[in-house]
């Protein structure tokens, strides 16, 4: 006998077919059962324990019934990702016997207007209801004790979200969803407009509370002391933010993306913002840092294009990673000369004894030299520094991170000294003006993507070894040759996707060597179509060279012949890469 059933009736019939799908997990069923015509009605679900979890819907448009009953089981779930992206669904009616509603369950009902709870229903799970964008009020029942994170975020037509009085855990006041004593604010809804005075009684600003929150157009926070992560992130209404003194602590992302942002006081008691706190508020000009701030997250302001400058107080000791990374148009960092962790150097933010290059503002622009006590250059400390045309690495760095020079595009050239050991992942990705590197002997890996989407890249020359290679150290490039020298090893006929070739080109003496037609010169053999640039100098004690020609090895040699030797009594050469 096979199982059918419908939102009200079960049945047995020999005539209508059911498939079951094989077990999930611990002798757990799912099925695929059919309702009556009159139903109209298809859902999946498993059983455990002698009760039944709805697992998916896929039957007609319009208002859905969730049954009480599967037979002579209980419907005690809605599973996660149950309706999850089911546009048609109107409206759901969830009986008395479901106590739980899964993860995402209804998460990009785009077509929801109504949902009635179970007056049994204690779990609401996290982004449940999310991005429901018709959905406009909803009323939480008395039973429910446990809700998670963003049930209701991103529910762009939600205007008010009510709690039964009787409700032990949660509270509603003007629409806005709060804990019991409403001392944290969980959810304001979606598409409720203007301007928020939170009431006086919160202290706590939930994760992800304002999040997506389109036509909030202000915020006075009051008695507030800490602001969670996410929680006004996309709030491109909000233009201006006062944090009061009673805050202590902006959690990650608490206004990242709000896009109309042009300015933000911080209260006199904030010690922590978080990663990514600010980022990407893309037309915040002025920020000032309050002393008595000790942490600033990684990202915390990138990609603020408004500002121009930045100062770190003194009382500052724990930076993340680039906590003002892609701000296109910073200029210079400012240190507090008291401050015990991190100074400032023409206008680039260090550890206090510059050991470590933490970060050069994005909007620098023209050559730079990274200081000779620098060891390290930190994750991310060159991002997007797309007017920089030409970086010095001092011969003292061991370590370039992850992410250092990204997104340069305005280097064409470079030279890593014999000093440095290890390139991290992405170091280099997308430097797209990046056409030759020098690699010193010293490097032994060049992590995962190190030079990826470098594709004007036409060669890379290694002084040393061959080192070790991450994926797709070089994609795509398609132009580029790594070039290794004469007694170095373990190199083969490809490095990281690249063909490799042997860098070794030499003066010839002979009848060409010399004096020919009032031109000093020689020929240079070495690898069929090998590119160098002879240089000459006239003092080996303290050289200056100067570029005196560029040479293709066609056919494997070249004439280069300098018509200045007339004007200096001796002269030196030596060749280069490009």
């Amino acid at each position: 006998m096979k199982r059918t059933f419908d939102a009200g009736t079960a049945t047995t019939s020999a005539s209508r077919t059911v498939r079951l799908r094989s077990a999930l997990a611990g002798g757990v069923l799912a099925m695929l059962l059919l309702l009556p015509p009159a139903a109209q009605a298809q859902f999946t679900y498993t059983t455990n324990s002698g009760a039944v979890t709805i697992t998916g819907y896929s039957g007609p448009a319009g208002s859905v019934t969730i049954p009480g009953k599967v037979g002579d089981l209980p419907v005690v779930s809605l599973g996660v990702y149950a309706f999850s992206y089911n546009t048609g669904v109107t409206s759901v009616v969830i009986t008395n016997m479901v106590t739980s509603i899964g993860d995402y369950a209804f998460q990009g009902c785009s077509g929801l207007t109504n949902v009635a709870f179970s007056d049994s229903l204690t779990n609401l799970g996290s982004w449940a209801f999310q991005a429901c964008s018709s959905l406009p009020n909803v009323t939480l029942p008395k039973s429910l004790t446990n809700l998670g994170n963003g049930s209701f975020v991103s529910c762009s037509s939600l205007v008010a979200i009510a709690v039964d009085p009787l409700n032990p855990a949660y509270s509603g006041q003007d629409g806005v969803l709060f804990d019991k004593p409403q001392a944290t604010l969980i959810q304001y809804p979606g598409g409720k407009a203007g301007s928020y005075l939170v009431p006086a009684s919160v202290t706590n600003i939930g994760g992800g509370s304002f999040e997506y929150c389109s036509r909030l157009s202000g915020i006075t926070l009051a008695n507030v002391t800490s602001i969670g992560s996410w929680a006004f992130a996309a709030c491109p209404g909000l233009t201006n933010v006062a944090i009061p003194n009673s805050v202590t602590t902006i959690g990650d992302r608490a206004f990242d993306a709000c896009t109309s942002l042009v300015g933000v006081t911080f209260g006199t008691n904030l010690t922590s913002l978080g990663n990514w706190a600010f980022s990407a508020c893309t037309v915040l000009t002025n920020v000032t840092l309050p002393n008595g701030v000790t942490s600033i997250g990684g990202f915390a302001f990138g990609w603020c294009a408004g500002l121009t400058g930045i100062a770190i107080p003194s009382s500052v000791t724990n930076l993340g990673t680039a906590p003002f990374a892609v701000c296109s148009n910073l200029l210079a960092f400012t240190v507090d000369p008291h401050n015990p962790a991190f100074s400032s150097g023409n206008g680039v933010l260090f550890d206090k004894s510059q050991t470590t290059l933490l970060e050069c503002p994005a909007g620098k622009a023209g050559s730079y030299t990274i200081p000779y006590s620098v060891t390290t250059i930190g994750d991310s400390a060159f991002q997007s520094c797309a007017r920089l045309t030409g970086i010095t690495l001092g011969t003292n760095v061991v370590s370039i991170g992850n992410g250092t020079f990204e997104y340069c595009s305005g280097l064409t050239g470079l030279t890593i000294p014999n000093s440095v050991r290890a390139i991290g992942a992405n170091a280099f990705n997308s430097c797209t003006g990046l056409k030759t590197v020098l690699v010193g002997s010293g490097v032994t890996n060049l992590g995962d993507f190190a030079f990826y989407n470098c594709d004007n890249l036409a060669g890379v020359y290694f002084k040393g070894n061959s080192p070790g290679v991450g994926s797709s150290a070089f994609y795509p490039d398609n132009l580029g040759i790594a070039y290794y020298l004469p007694g170095t090893t373990n190199w083969g006929s490809t490095f990281g996707g690249l063909p490799t070739e042997l860098w070794n080109p030499r003066a010839q003496p002979g009848a060409n060597f010399g004096v020919r037609t009032n031109r000093f010169g020689f020929t240079i053999t070495g690898t069929t179509n090998l590119a160098l640039v002879v240089e000459a100098c006239t003092n080996l004690a303290n050289p200056v060279w100067v570029p005196v020609g560029t040479n293709m090895l066609t056919g494997g040699s070249a004439y280069f012949s300098d018509p200045q030797w007339t004007n200096h009594s001796r002269g030196f050469y030596r060749f280069r890469s490009p």
